[in-house]
């Protein structure tokens, strides 16, 4: 397993609600690379939940479409945005559980239009929810330009700006 570093930490601009460790109400996911899969271990809090110590369904969802980002990033060198998701909620996932995980895969690409599943377990690794979603890619220095990529290389080492 290979830890991905966020090549934007430090930066003044960077407050991504998903994985910015600045953004004090985000959920500052951390990635790491396993194979044809990126993944992510992620603390259940109580302020994401709806029912009772239920996580949020759209938590669940943005969680997922996080980390879909970061399999576009790492898998196809370079940026995108969703196109389109498709989540399936399958269990409870309870804000109370000691960890979740997250594991997303590219399944396959058709022109600029990436395809990633996305599974999200509880800690007993029982499927909680999936997800299908589509990403409108970038060509490399379109991201590079507009979306401030920085190249699949950058994720592998310390930010510059920390």
């Amino acid at each position: 397993m290979i830890k991905l570093y966020k090549p934007f930490e430090g930066h003044p601009d960077y407050n991504c609600f998903g994985c910015s460790p600045g953004n004090p109400i985000g959920l500052n996911l951390e990635f790491n690379e396993d194979g044809e899969y990126v993944i992510a271990e992620w603390r259940p809090r109580a302020e994401f939940q709806g029912f009772k110590n239920v996580l949020h369904g759209g938590i669940q969802s943005t969680l997922m479409d996080e980390i879909a980002a970061w399999c576009v990033n790492i898998k196809m060198d370079t940026a995108g945005v969703t196109k389109e998701l498709e989540v399936k909620f399958l269990k409870s996932v309870y804000t109370t559980d000691t960890k979740i995980l997250l594991r997303a895969r590219l399944i396959k690409t058709e022109k600029n239009i990436a395809f990633i599943h996305v599974e999200l377990l509880n800690s007993k690794d029982e499927l909680c929810s999936e997800g299908e979603f589509n990403y409108f890619t970038f060509p490399k220095e379109i991201a590079k330009r507009k979306l401030l990529f920085p190249g699949k290389e950058a994720f592998y080492k310390r930010s510059p700006y920390l």
